[in-house]
Protein backbone atom coordinates (compact mmCIF):
# COMPACT_ATOMS: atom_id res chain seq x y z
CA UNK A 1 0.00 0.00 0.00
CA UNK A 2 1.50 3.33 -1.07
CA UNK A 3 1.84 6.01 1.60
CA UNK A 4 0.68 9.38 0.32
CA UNK A 5 2.19 12.70 1.32
CA UNK A 6 -0.95 13.50 3.31
CA UNK A 7 -0.77 10.14 5.12
CA UNK A 8 2.85 10.74 5.99
CA UNK A 9 2.05 14.17 7.39
CA UNK A 10 -0.90 12.88 9.41
CA UNK A 11 1.36 10.46 11.27
CA UNK A 12 3.40 13.49 12.40
CA UNK A 13 0.47 15.84 13.11
CA UNK A 14 -0.10 14.96 16.82
CA UNK A 15 3.58 15.40 17.64
CA UNK A 16 3.79 18.65 15.68
CA UNK A 17 0.68 20.04 17.39
CA UNK A 18 2.09 19.14 20.80
CA UNK A 19 5.34 20.93 19.93
CA UNK A 20 3.58 24.03 18.59
CA UNK A 21 1.24 24.24 21.59
CA UNK A 22 4.10 24.11 24.07
CA UNK A 23 5.88 26.85 22.14
CA UNK A 24 2.86 29.13 21.73
CA UNK A 25 0.52 28.43 24.65
CA UNK A 26 -2.33 28.71 22.15
CA UNK A 27 -4.12 25.71 20.69
CA UNK A 28 -5.68 27.73 17.88
CA UNK A 29 -2.35 29.22 16.80
CA UNK A 30 -0.69 25.81 17.15
CA UNK A 31 -3.22 24.36 14.71
CA UNK A 32 -2.52 27.21 12.29
CA UNK A 33 1.24 26.65 12.54
CA UNK A 34 0.84 22.93 11.86
CA UNK A 35 -1.37 23.64 8.85
CA UNK A 36 1.20 26.12 7.50
CA UNK A 37 3.83 23.40 7.91
CA UNK A 38 1.67 21.04 5.85
CA UNK A 39 1.43 23.57 3.04
CA UNK A 40 5.21 23.92 3.01
CA UNK A 41 5.64 20.16 3.14
CA UNK A 42 3.28 19.60 0.24
CA UNK A 43 5.09 22.18 -1.88
CA UNK A 44 8.65 21.19 -1.02
CA UNK A 45 11.10 19.25 -3.15
CA UNK A 46 10.83 15.82 -1.54
CA UNK A 47 14.24 14.71 -2.78
CA UNK A 48 15.78 17.20 -0.37
CA UNK A 49 13.88 15.87 2.67
CA UNK A 50 15.76 12.88 3.97
CA UNK A 51 14.04 12.76 7.36
CA UNK A 52 10.46 14.16 7.18
CA UNK A 53 9.92 14.14 10.98
CA UNK A 54 13.03 16.24 11.61
CA UNK A 55 12.28 18.53 8.66
CA UNK A 56 8.73 19.16 9.88
CA UNK A 57 9.84 19.77 13.48
CA UNK A 58 12.26 22.42 12.24
CA UNK A 59 9.60 24.09 10.09
CA UNK A 60 7.03 24.14 12.90
CA UNK A 61 9.55 25.45 15.43
CA UNK A 62 10.56 28.34 13.19
CA UNK A 63 6.95 29.15 12.30
CA UNK A 64 6.24 29.35 16.02
CA UNK A 65 9.25 31.57 16.66
CA UNK A 66 7.87 34.05 14.13
CA UNK A 67 4.48 33.98 15.84
CA UNK A 68 5.90 34.36 19.34
CA UNK A 69 7.29 37.81 18.64
CA UNK A 70 3.86 39.24 17.74
CA UNK A 71 2.16 37.19 20.47
CA UNK A 72 4.34 38.78 23.13
CA UNK A 73 3.31 42.25 22.00
CA UNK A 74 -0.37 41.27 22.16
CA UNK A 75 0.01 39.83 25.65
CA UNK A 76 1.54 43.06 26.92
CA UNK A 77 -1.77 44.74 26.02
CA UNK A 78 -3.91 41.91 27.40
CA UNK A 79 -6.68 42.88 29.81
CA UNK A 80 -6.21 41.21 33.20
CA UNK A 81 -4.41 37.93 33.84
CA UNK A 82 -3.16 36.09 30.76
CA UNK A 83 -3.45 32.30 30.82
CA UNK A 84 -2.73 29.76 28.07
CA UNK A 85 -5.55 28.34 26.01
CA UNK A 86 -6.68 25.20 27.85
CA UNK A 87 -6.54 21.80 26.19
CA UNK A 88 -8.50 18.75 27.31
CA UNK A 89 -5.85 16.05 27.57
CA UNK A 90 -7.77 12.92 28.55
CA UNK A 91 -7.82 11.84 24.89
CA UNK A 92 -4.06 12.25 24.40
CA UNK A 93 -4.26 15.60 22.58
CA UNK A 94 -0.81 16.55 23.88
CA UNK A 95 0.73 13.10 23.68
CA UNK A 96 1.23 10.50 26.40
CA UNK A 97 1.07 11.92 29.94
CA UNK A 98 2.05 8.84 31.86
CA UNK A 99 4.31 10.42 34.48
CA UNK A 100 4.01 13.38 36.83
CA UNK A 101 6.87 15.04 34.97
CA UNK A 102 5.09 14.71 31.61
CA UNK A 103 1.93 16.18 33.10
CA UNK A 104 3.83 19.04 34.66
CA UNK A 105 5.41 19.85 31.29
CA UNK A 106 1.99 20.70 29.78
CA UNK A 107 0.45 22.21 32.90
CA UNK A 108 -0.96 25.71 32.87
CA UNK A 109 1.61 26.60 35.53
CA UNK A 110 4.53 25.54 33.33
CA UNK A 111 3.18 27.31 30.25
CA UNK A 112 2.90 30.51 32.29
CA UNK A 113 6.49 30.07 33.45
CA UNK A 114 7.64 29.65 29.85
CA UNK A 115 6.37 33.17 29.18
CA UNK A 116 9.45 34.38 31.08
CA UNK A 117 11.70 33.12 28.30
CA UNK A 118 12.70 34.71 25.04
CA UNK A 119 11.29 32.88 22.00
CA UNK A 120 14.63 31.18 21.29
CA UNK A 121 15.13 30.16 24.92
CA UNK A 122 11.64 28.70 24.92
CA UNK A 123 12.32 26.70 21.77
CA UNK A 124 15.55 25.30 23.20
CA UNK A 125 13.89 24.41 26.50
CA UNK A 126 10.86 22.72 24.95
CA UNK A 127 12.88 20.75 22.41
CA UNK A 128 15.24 19.59 25.14
CA UNK A 129 12.79 18.84 27.95
CA UNK A 130 9.61 17.80 26.18
CA UNK A 131 11.03 16.07 23.11
CA UNK A 132 14.44 14.86 24.28
CA UNK A 133 16.46 16.59 21.58
CA UNK A 134 20.21 16.72 22.09
CA UNK A 135 21.95 20.08 21.89
CA UNK A 136 23.40 19.18 18.50
CA UNK A 137 19.90 18.41 17.15
CA UNK A 138 18.55 21.65 18.61
CA UNK A 139 21.38 23.56 16.97
CA UNK A 140 20.32 22.08 13.64
CA UNK A 141 16.69 23.07 14.16
CA UNK A 142 17.48 26.66 15.14
CA UNK A 143 20.57 27.18 12.97
CA UNK A 144 22.66 28.03 16.01
CA UNK A 145 25.92 26.68 17.39
CA UNK A 146 25.77 23.80 19.84
CA UNK A 147 27.56 25.93 22.46
CA UNK A 148 24.96 28.67 22.05
CA UNK A 149 22.14 26.18 22.53
CA UNK A 150 23.73 24.90 25.74
CA UNK A 151 23.98 28.44 27.03
CA UNK A 152 20.37 29.21 26.11
CA UNK A 153 19.20 26.04 27.84
CA UNK A 154 21.08 26.89 31.04
CA UNK A 155 19.58 30.36 31.02
CA UNK A 156 16.08 28.95 30.48
CA UNK A 157 16.44 26.52 33.37
CA UNK A 158 17.57 29.37 35.62
CA UNK A 159 14.44 31.33 34.73
CA UNK A 160 11.83 28.59 35.08
CA UNK A 161 13.56 26.26 37.53
CA UNK A 162 14.71 22.68 37.21
CA UNK A 163 12.19 20.34 35.55
CA UNK A 164 10.17 18.63 38.27
CA UNK A 165 6.76 17.33 39.18
CA UNK A 166 5.35 20.30 41.08
CA UNK A 167 1.91 18.92 41.81
CA UNK A 168 0.14 15.62 42.34
CA UNK A 169 -1.13 13.82 39.23
CA UNK A 170 -4.84 13.58 38.55
CA UNK A 171 -6.67 10.87 40.49
CA UNK A 172 -10.13 9.80 41.64
CA UNK A 173 -9.46 11.50 44.97
CA UNK A 174 -8.78 14.75 43.14
CA UNK A 175 -12.02 14.41 41.21
CA UNK A 176 -13.86 14.10 44.52
CA UNK A 177 -11.95 17.13 45.83
CA UNK A 178 -12.89 19.24 42.80
CA UNK A 179 -16.53 18.13 43.04
CA UNK A 180 -16.62 19.12 46.71
CA UNK A 181 -14.93 22.40 45.84
CA UNK A 182 -17.49 23.46 43.24
CA UNK A 183 -20.36 22.36 45.51
CA UNK A 184 -19.04 24.54 48.31
CA UNK A 185 -18.54 27.49 45.94
CA UNK A 186 -22.02 27.07 44.48
CA UNK A 187 -23.54 27.03 47.96
CA UNK A 188 -21.49 30.00 49.20
CA UNK A 189 -20.07 27.68 51.88
CA UNK A 190 -17.14 29.70 53.24
CA UNK A 191 -16.15 27.17 55.90
CA UNK A 192 -16.32 24.32 53.40
CA UNK A 193 -14.06 26.17 50.95
CA UNK A 194 -11.54 27.03 53.65
CA UNK A 195 -11.20 23.32 54.48
CA UNK A 196 -10.39 22.49 50.85
CA UNK A 197 -7.89 25.28 50.18
CA UNK A 198 -4.23 25.38 51.21
CA UNK A 199 -3.19 28.45 53.20
CA UNK A 200 -1.09 29.69 50.26
CA UNK A 201 -3.66 28.90 47.55
CA UNK A 202 -4.03 31.25 44.57
CA UNK A 203 -6.87 31.82 42.11
CA UNK A 204 -6.18 33.09 38.60
CA UNK A 205 -8.94 33.88 36.10
CA UNK A 206 -8.63 34.93 32.47
CA UNK A 207 -11.56 36.79 30.98
CA UNK A 208 -9.51 38.88 28.57
CA UNK A 209 -11.87 41.80 29.05
CA UNK A 210 -14.55 39.81 27.20
CA UNK A 211 -16.43 38.55 30.26
CA UNK A 212 -16.41 39.35 33.96
CA UNK A 213 -13.40 37.88 35.78
CA UNK A 214 -10.96 38.87 38.51
CA UNK A 215 -8.28 40.91 36.77
CA UNK A 216 -5.53 40.09 39.25
CA UNK A 217 -4.57 36.89 41.07
CA UNK A 218 -6.29 36.33 44.41
CA UNK A 219 -3.69 35.07 46.85
CA UNK A 220 -4.14 33.20 50.11
CA UNK A 221 -6.63 30.46 50.95
CA UNK A 222 -8.88 32.64 53.12
CA UNK A 223 -9.11 35.36 50.43
CA UNK A 224 -9.87 32.82 47.71
CA UNK A 225 -12.57 31.25 49.90
CA UNK A 226 -14.15 34.65 50.56
CA UNK A 227 -14.04 35.55 46.87
CA UNK A 228 -15.74 32.32 45.83
CA UNK A 229 -18.24 32.19 48.68
CA UNK A 230 -19.26 35.76 47.88
CA UNK A 231 -19.63 35.37 44.12
CA UNK A 232 -19.93 31.62 43.64
CA UNK A 233 -23.71 31.27 44.00
CA UNK A 234 -24.35 34.09 41.52
CA UNK A 235 -21.73 32.85 39.05
CA UNK A 236 -22.92 29.24 39.20
CA UNK A 237 -26.61 30.04 38.79
CA UNK A 238 -27.86 28.24 35.69
CA UNK A 239 -24.53 26.52 35.02
CA UNK A 240 -23.67 22.84 35.10
CA UNK A 241 -20.22 21.44 35.80
CA UNK A 242 -18.34 18.35 34.70
CA UNK A 243 -14.95 17.10 35.84
CA UNK A 244 -12.43 16.57 33.04
CA UNK A 245 -8.67 16.58 32.53
CA UNK A 246 -7.22 19.96 31.58
CA UNK A 247 -3.54 20.26 30.63
CA UNK A 248 -2.73 17.06 32.47
CA UNK A 249 -4.47 18.10 35.69
CA UNK A 250 -7.88 17.49 37.17
CA UNK A 251 -10.11 20.21 35.77
CA UNK A 252 -13.63 21.50 35.63
CA UNK A 253 -15.75 22.39 32.61
CA UNK A 254 -18.57 24.93 33.05
CA UNK A 255 -21.60 24.71 30.80
CA UNK A 256 -24.45 27.08 30.01
CA UNK A 257 -26.78 24.69 28.25
CA UNK A 258 -24.74 23.18 25.41
CA UNK A 259 -22.15 25.97 25.45
CA UNK A 260 -18.80 25.60 27.16
CA UNK A 261 -18.24 28.85 29.09
CA UNK A 262 -15.21 28.00 31.22
CA UNK A 263 -12.40 25.55 31.88
CA UNK A 264 -10.38 25.44 35.07
CA UNK A 265 -7.26 23.46 35.94
CA UNK A 266 -6.68 22.56 39.59
CA UNK A 267 -3.31 22.14 41.27
CA UNK A 268 -3.41 19.87 44.29
CA UNK A 269 -0.85 19.21 46.99
CA UNK A 270 -1.29 17.09 50.12
CA UNK A 271 -4.99 16.73 49.42
CA UNK A 272 -5.66 20.48 49.25
CA UNK A 273 -6.22 22.88 46.38
CA UNK A 274 -3.14 25.11 46.03
CA UNK A 275 -4.02 26.78 42.75
CA UNK A 276 -6.85 27.19 40.26
CA UNK A 277 -6.41 28.66 36.79
CA UNK A 278 -9.79 29.40 35.24
CA UNK A 279 -10.18 30.43 31.60
CA UNK A 280 -13.49 32.09 30.78
CA UNK A 281 -12.40 34.21 27.81
CA UNK A 282 -14.66 32.77 25.08
CA UNK A 283 -11.99 33.30 22.43
CA UNK A 284 -9.70 30.91 24.30
CA UNK A 285 -12.26 28.13 24.55
CA UNK A 286 -12.80 27.48 20.84
CA UNK A 287 -10.39 24.54 20.65
CA UNK A 288 -11.72 22.93 23.82
CA UNK A 289 -15.29 23.35 22.55
CA UNK A 290 -14.39 21.22 19.56
CA UNK A 291 -12.84 18.62 21.85
CA UNK A 292 -15.80 18.36 24.21
CA UNK A 293 -19.39 17.45 23.65
CA UNK A 294 -22.04 18.33 26.20
CA UNK A 295 -22.68 15.28 28.42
Amino acid sequence: MTTTLADEFETQRPRLFSLAYRLLGSAEEAEDAVQDAYLRFSGADRTGIEHPAAWLAKVVTNLCLNRLTSARARRERYVGTWLPEPVVTADGALGPLESAEQRDAVSMAMLVLLERLTPTERAVYVLREAFGYGHREIAGVLDLSEANCRQLYRRAVQRVGEPQARFEPASEQQEELVTSFITAARDGDLAGLEKLLAADATWWSDGGGKVTAARWPIEGGPRVAQFLAGGGPKFAAGLEFTVTEVNGATGLASWAGDTLVGLAAFEVRDGLVVGVRAVVNPEKLAFARRQLTRP
